[in-house]
């Protein structure tokens, strides 16, 4: 099999919302968009890994637990762009409950 005949898979983490990122001069696919900062989570609600930057397509906010599509073809065709951009993670939902026994209530302050 060669290595062109592998579909890609979206990559899904959970994520915790802990800032936003403010500018004035940026790429057109940004334009109008809010950007997020995020934090891999584990379902304990403990921080899993370095801070990335999402567009919010939900209207997540500060503390927020999310989830995060982060590879860029979910991002193109969720916000309908013709072509390629250069955006990568996008916000699909704000998590409401996790069912997992290490599970935290995602937005509460038990982190």
């Amino acid at each position: 099999m060669n290595r062109f005949s592998f579909k890609r898979l979206i990559t899904m983490i959970l994520a915790r919302v802990v800032g936003s990122l403010v500018s004035t001069d940026k790429h057109l696919c940004y334009q109008s968009k809010t950007i997020l900062l995020v934090r891999p989570i584990n379902p304990d609600g403990s921080f899993a890994g370095s801070v990335q930057v999402a567009v919010d397509s939900v209207g997540a906010g500060k503390d927020d637990c999310v989830l995060v599509a982060s590879e860029g073809r979910a991002a193109t065709e969720i916000l309908q762009f013709d072509r390629r951009m250069p955006l990568r993670s996008i916000i699909l939902a704000i998590v409401d409950r996790i069912d997992h026994p290490l599970a935290a209530t995602p937005n509460t302050d038990n982190r």
